[in-house]
């Protein structure tokens, strides 16, 4: 599926369904809510809007109650009114979130257009709106295809770059939706995604969401040689990779060991060397016991590929870095807790070797603050 969010209304109460709401009182908000929207009167159709929004922040009643209400609320994102615009599309978001009839409604509806349209607003809060409509309306597996080939990506793309803080994060959750649909992967790599996504690696707090689905995006893009080249051609691009294997989440440290061994498993010879050059052999040694199991499994075979010959254990010698990493390997299925002592041996004879690392990181700028970031699972936090 994919990550879904929603919007509180302002200042409002959030209504939940509760066995204290009556069905009868639920029909009577839901009637004189609609006959509002249907009014020839802004006013009172962006009063209705407002109502749909709240109402509908937590309760999957309403959101059923107020499935009649995608229509004009669609109709709404026409109005040349941006405080309209904003309110229908915030309540067509939470309509949204948990619904797929409504989802897939959204965009029959002719919703898309508009909404693609905004992306690319210089009014940052509608371009918010729009990115974070697009996280919900991308979760759906029917919607996947439509979005991609509406045109949205590219603007998406855009956002990253140009976009305010929390647009550019709403944006690599719309991508990483839509990525996850196997014909958008290469529809994303035409829109040029990796430099700026390489950029929010470098700014961005290396535990965040951001991170986890910007290496996420990686991952699959360098399935694809021509992303692989822009990777390895981007100044500082493999370097912040490995940084997020370092630093990042369990899933951003799994999805950094993925990306590299795709890159080294399609050409070792190619790869090999600017993936070691970046210091990367600590925090792959690192991952091999304390990482999730793919991960483990995945950092070990990166270790091997990044070795330049097989070390039978009769022939290690302590003193190189090539026969530490020879060591770990051949013992970290039968003795893992050998494995975590030699730890300490590896990042002490990698010091030397490390050292263009440590200074290129040196020059990274320091982390800017993360937007709010989206909480495990499939929903993102109401506005």
């Amino acid at each position: 599926m994919g990550i879904e969010g929603s919007f509180g209304g302002s200042g409002d109460e959030a209504v939940e369904s509760t066995p204290r709401a009556s069905s009868a009182a639920c029909s009577s908000t839901v009637d004189e809510t609609m006959l509002l929207l249907r009014s020839d009167d802004l006013d009172s159709r962006l009063q209705a809007a407002k109502n749909i929004r709240r109402l509908t922040k937590t309760s999957q009643r309403y959101r059923r109650h107020f499935c009649g209400a995608v229509e004009p609320l669609a109709e709404m994102l026409l109005c040349d009114s941006a405080e309209a615009n904003e309110a229908a599309l915030a309540a067509l978001l939470n309509l949204a979130v948990k619904d797929e009839t409504n989802k897939i409604n959204i965009i029959q509806t002719g919703a898309l257009k508009p909404i693609i349209r905004f992306l690319q607003s210089d009014n940052s809060t509608l371009q918010e709106h729009a990115a974070a409509a697009l996280i919900t309306l991308s979760a759906s597996p029917t919607n996947k295809p439509i979005i991609s080939a509406s045109g949205a990506i590219p603007h998406l793309v855009d956002i990253l770059s140009q976009g305010g803080s929390q647009a550019k994060f709403d944006s690599v959750m719309a991508l990483y939706n839509l990525s996850t649909h196997p014909d958008n992967v290469s529809l994303i790599l035409q829109s040029k995604p990796i430099p700026p996504l390489i950029s929010l690696l470098k700014s961005c707090k290396k535990s965040s969401k951001t991170v986890e689905k910007c290496t996420a995006l990686i991952e699959s893009l360098v399935s694809f040689d021509e992303g692989r080249m822009v990777l390895t051609s981007e100044q500082g691009g493999i370097l912040a990779v490995v940084e997020a294997l370092e630093g990042g989440s369990l899933q951003s440290r799994e999805h950094a060991v993925g990306a590299l061994l795709t890159m080294c498993r399609s050409d070792r010879s190619k790869y090999r060397e600017p993936i070691l050059k970046e210091g990367v052999i600590p925090g792959l040694l690192e991952l091999t016991v304390l990482g999730t199991a793919k991960c483990q499994s995945n950092a070990q075979t990166l270790l091997r590929l990044l070795r330049d010959s097989p070390c039978p254990r009769s022939d290690l010698q302590a003193d190189t870095l090539e026969n530490i990493v020879c060591n770990i390997i051949s013992r970290i299925d039968g003795d893992e807790q050998n494995a975590k002592q030699m730890l300490s041996d590896m990042v002490r004879v990698s010091m030397e070797q490390s050292l263009r690392h440590l200074q290129q990181r040196a020059l990274v700028c320091t982390p800017t603050p993360t937007p709010t970031s989206t909480p495990t699972g499939s929903e993102v936090p109401s506005k």
